[in-house]
């Protein structure tokens, strides 16, 4: 005989066999840690304990089994000095339970008897030796151990349910899972650990030095104009045209949005699938969305104010629309999986269970839980059925067998019913959870979400990314809003402070040097010096414009819909490399790419992280580049091109 070795990978799921490879370098054996993998109910905890991994509004877990060496867009760590206790909701205070089934049960208690098994045992009990038989299997380099003793037969048949449970536990939604936590923002009062921060007075420092700009600026203008506000031609131009206009268009561009939730209910009053025509729709109006705003800017000639504003907040709305449209449809094929699985149940509870020894069509299925190889075989005959009926059961071989079974009219014993009863109402468990998301202190699990207070109540929240329940608190801070209100229109005038007396005048003489017919070696030679002139403007106002927006604006929006979770940027300003740059200073952003953007695009296409990260990068870049484009109506590129060399400089900072 052959000397041949198992090798565990290749273990094929019959009760009392192994499928191995042969192998020249020893006898006939079972690997010694196969038994101390299974022969112990010490493994019962691993059975029935399914952990799910959990991450942060800030982190995100990975989705592939890449090496360290790609790329690791979604590498995040949140800072635990802005986490605070308190808030409610959003899954917060939902702990980790194991699924609750069945099947984990009848486990649970068969376990027991295992045990009093191995503690009659000697404690140094071992055997020296188990019969085996080794066939052929007709396929070259393949062979089938079979084993005659009882205890063998025991352990494989603990490993074959182990691996099957396990997979059927191992369900992965397409969208990572965000945790929302209560958090503040770095800059915040609130923040104890930035308060109490040793540079915390550089904070102060900085805005005395803004207001010591202030005193200059206001002085050189007293002396100039005889007022210290100036001409102010950039705050004429913001306010000339269209005010009313604007703030209507607006209203419009929010008052649409619920469009996404009459398809959502048209989905689930099954008029339409999500995975047929659902998405389609969804994208075609999402085209339609965007497109429409643009050529309304375009078509009452607004100002660069005006169209910078309507056109960051459409592409804003965009994404809560593409977040809320596709969770919830994804929900809506769950849905339709669960109750296309609880039929089943209706059925199996219906039939006649039918004795094992006397029906011949029942002899051709193993009793044993997991032993439903044959079941295939019906599967295959029966496609035609199943895809009728069953159209969400194909990533799952067991609930398609059992469906194909139920459906097929074949007589079942009593045990092969209560088999099929656990694998489906295992799967149901798994769907239940991830229909309920984070609920975790309301009822809005889907299909209840489906609904206008609840879709009100999403859209003006400071996050792009939908889900089912946030982290809340339990009132409004009205001071704080008062606060952060007068902070916004304060920095807002110190921006226009600074555009008006540092960047108008260069953009005024740059012009007039365009129109008096200065030639274009002349205008290059002056180039150096107006980008020196410009580049401590830009910079303030690129400070100020980050700081008003997300400290601000979205702490505004946080503290009046009682948001908990500010976590709106992390500290940026000491990032080592780009990656990190691009992922700290948006966290809103990231998080809606991260999830409807790189996960999904690896769901959905099977794509390393290396290619999810390009089309990441990719889909940032021109929706930055459309904007600009929005601004001056002329397609450079060079942003676009600039923002895609980040890629290469990763690697290079790492």
């Amino acid at each position: 005989m052959a000397a041949t070795a198992i090798n565990l990978p290749s273990i094929a799921h019959d009760g009392d066999s192994i499928e191995g490879d042969l192998s020249l370098d020893g006898f006939a054996h079972v690997d010694p840690k196969f038994f101390s993998r299974y022969s112990g109910p010490s493994d019962k905890d691993d059975l029935t304990s399914s952990p799910r991994r959990s991450v942060s509004s800030g982190e995100a877990s990975s989705v592939s089994s890449a090496s360290n060496s790609e790329e690791d867009y979604d590498a995040l760590e949140i800072d635990p000095s802005t986490v605070v206790p308190g808030g409610r909701g959003g899954g917060l205070h939902a702990e980790t339970t194991t699924l609750d089934s069945p099947l984990v049960a009848d486990e649970e208690h068969g376990s027991k008897g295992d045990h009093t098994q191995e503690q009659r045992r000697p404690p140094n009990h071992r055997r020296t030796s188990i019969p085996i038989t080794i066939q052929t299997t007709g396929k070259r380099g393949r062979y089938l151990l079979k084993a005659d003793d009882p205890e063998l037969k025991e352990i494989l048949s603990r490993s074959i349910q182990r691996e099957a449970l396990e997979k059927l536990q191992k369900r992965r939604s397409r969208f990572s899972d965000l945790v929302f936590t209560r958090q503040f923002t770095a800059f915040d009062r609130q923040n104890p650990a930035s308060a109490s921060s040793a540079f915390h007075g550089f904070f102060t420092l900085f805005w005395l030095g803004v207001f010591l700009l202030l005193v200059k600026v206001a002085a050189d203008n007293w002396k100039r104009y005889g007022s210290i506000f100036g001409h102010n031609e950039i705050l004429t131009m913001m306010f000339h045209k269209d005010v009313l206009v604007l703030g209507i268009t607006d209203g419009v561009l929010c008052g649409s949005t619920v469009f996404c939730l009459l398809l959502q209910k048209a989905i689930r009053a099954d008029y339409l699938s999500w995975n047929k025509q659902g998405w389609i729709i969804q994208n075609i109006w999402q085209a339609l969305y965007l497109a429409g705003t643009i050529r309304w800017t375009i078509f009452r000639e607004w100002p660069w104010s005006h169209t910078v504003f309507i056109t960051l907040h459409c592409i804003a709305m965009l994404m809560k629309q593409h977040s809320y449209a596709f969770y919830n449809g994804y929900l809506s094929e769950l849905y339709s999986q669960k109750r296309s699985l609880e039929r089943k149940l209706e059925q199996l509870d219906n039939l006649d269970p039918v004795s094992a020894v006397t029906s011949p069509s029942s002899t051709a299925y193993g009793t044993s839980y997991f032993e439903l190889r044959d079941l295939h075989s019906i599967h295959r005959r029966r496609r035609s059925i199943h895809a009728k009926s069953m159209p969400h059961l194909d990533e799952e071989p067991d609930l398609a067998s059992a469906a194909s079974a139920i459906e097929s009219g074949i007589t079942l014993d009593l045990d092969q019913i209560q088999n099929f009863e656990r694998i489906i109402q295992l799967e149901i468990d798994n769907l239940n959870e991830e229909l309920n998301g984070k609920c975790s202190t309301t009822a809005n699990q889907y299909p209840a979400n489906l609904n206008i207070r609840d879709f009100a109540s999403y859209i003006p929240l400071p996050t792009l990314v939908y889900e089912l329940e946030y982290p809340r608190q339990d009132s409004i801070n009205w001071s704080y809003v008062a606060e952060k209100t007068a902070a916004t229109f304060g920095v807002l005038a110190v921006m226009l402070v600074i555009s008006q007396a540092f960047i108008y005048p260069v953009v005024i003489t740059t012009v007039e040097m365009k129109e008096h017919g200065l030639s274009l070696s002349a205008r290059l030679d002056e180039l150096p010096w107006i980008l020196s002139e410009l580049l401590f403007p830009f910079m303030m106002e690129y400070l100020l414009a980050w700081y008003v927006i997300w400290e601000c604006i979205l702490n505004v929006l946080a503290e009046l819909t009682r948001f908990a979770d500010r976590g709106f940027y992390a500290d940026w300003w000491n990032s080592v490399s780009w990656d990190q740059f691009a992922r700290d200073w948006n966290r809103p952003v990231h998080n809606f790419l991260l999830r409807h953007v790189y996960h999904s695009s690896i769901s959905a296409f099977r794509i390393s992280r290396s290619s999810a990260t390009l089309i990441t990068f990719l889909l940032s870049a021109c929706v930055h580049e459309l904007a600009m484009w929005c601004i001056f109506k002329k397609l450079r590129g060079y942003l676009m091109i600039m923002q895609m060399m980040q890629l290469p400089l990763v690697g290079l900072s790492r």
